[in-house]
């Protein structure tokens, strides 16, 4: 009688391992609860981003591919909801640099957008051209050569009558031309924390 009592507590003692041994297989092979899905906002394409830069560009001593930085000055918005806020840190490049020549073709200077930094991420971006064209030269060197060949005309009047008139003129516009080629280029210069708007060409997922 008691032998049987013995193998009947060995049995139910071998039940009972087993089955807590299997419920904590169970549990170790569970599924881990999941974290809840971070929300997502979209930029639509369109949207307008105003910087501000943080480096002088120039079309003196900047040219096409050099990267730029810039502050964002104003938030973006999705819906009613801020997803990118003011001071996001953006970078762009310099798109096209055209310098101005001494007597004809203006300056130019094209810039683009391509990435912003929020919560340690990079989002690539795409967005427009923002250019600045400088002013032309035409009315600059009229005042220039003409101004030089009044005063010549007046020098040379006063030092030898008619001939010497035109001598003088001659001689005027000539130092003009000299003045306008020395003044004459215009450049693009953006100093530095200069506003710059752009507007995206592609909607970004946040």
């Amino acid at each position: 009688m008691i032998k049987y009592i013995s193998v009947v507590l060995c049995l139910c003692l071998a039940a009972c391992s087993r089955t807590k041994s299997d419920i904590v297989e169970a549990a170790g092979n569970a599924p881990a609860a999941e974290a809840p899905a971070r929300p997502t906002f979209t930029l639509d394409a369109g949207t307008s981003v105003r910087v501000r830069l943080q480096e002088t560009l120039d079309t003196r001593s900047n040219r096409a591919g050099d990267r730029f930085t810039a502050i964002l000055d104003e938030p973006l918005v999705s819906g009613d909801r801020v997803v990118v806020p003011k001071g996001a840190e953006f970078s762009g490049h310099i798109t096209e640099s055209r310098p101005s020549g001494r007597f004809k073709g203006r300056a130019v200077l094209a810039l683009a957008l391509d990435s912003f930094t929020l919560n340690g991420e990079t989002y690539d971006i795409r967005s427009n051209q923002a250019s600045r064209v400088s002013k032309g030269h035409k009315r600059h060197h009229l005042a220039w050569i003409g101004g030089g060949s009044g005063g010549g005309a007046l020098i040379g009047a006063a030092a030898g009558g008619g001939m010497g008139a035109l001598i003088g003129a001659g001689a005027g516009a000539a130092a003009g031309t000299v003045g306008s080629a020395i003044t004459g280029k215009r450049q693009v210069r953006l100093p530095v924390e200069s506003p710059v708007r752009f507007t995206l060409k592609n909607p970004v997922t946040l």
